[in-house]
């Protein structure tokens, strides 16, 4: 399973990383996602990078804000978060889009999820 960390605690207007760690990257490589699930609502895609990383999408609301990257070599898909906003507290889930090698899709749905990461936006 895919493990997610770097969550935490930030004020408005500060930076995370988030890291997930994907035990199986091997070729072929897929496309991997962010979702979140912000208190109350449902689980919604955030950002989403294809298999060798020359494709990033992100939804309205994060883009300029959110940096999605990869390393195959280092088996790890990051989220790196800046200007954060209250709207932005939720637990955090990373996923591999199964069979996708070409693009990627923001809001896809995966076969098993991870624990999540929980990140709190507050002052």
């Amino acid at each position: 399973n895919l493990v997610e960390s770097g969550g935490g605690l930030v004020q408005p207007g500060g930076s995370l990383k988030l890291s997930c760690n994907v035990p199986r990257f091997t070729d072929p490589y897929y496309a991997v996602g962010w979702f979140r699930q912000a208190p109350g609502k449902e689980r919604e895609g955030v950002a989403c990078i294809s298999s060798g990383g020359g494709t990033e999408k992100y939804v309205d609301f994060v883009k300029g804000r959110f940096t999605i990257s990869r390393d195959n070599t280092k088996n790890t898909v990051d989220l790196q978060m800046s200007n954060l906003q209250f709207e932005d507290t939720g637990v955090y889930y990373c996923a591999e889009d199964l069979g996708r090698v070409r693009g990627c899709v923001v809001d896809f749905t995966p076969d098993t999820w991870g624990q999540g990461t929980q990140v709190s936006v507050s002052s």
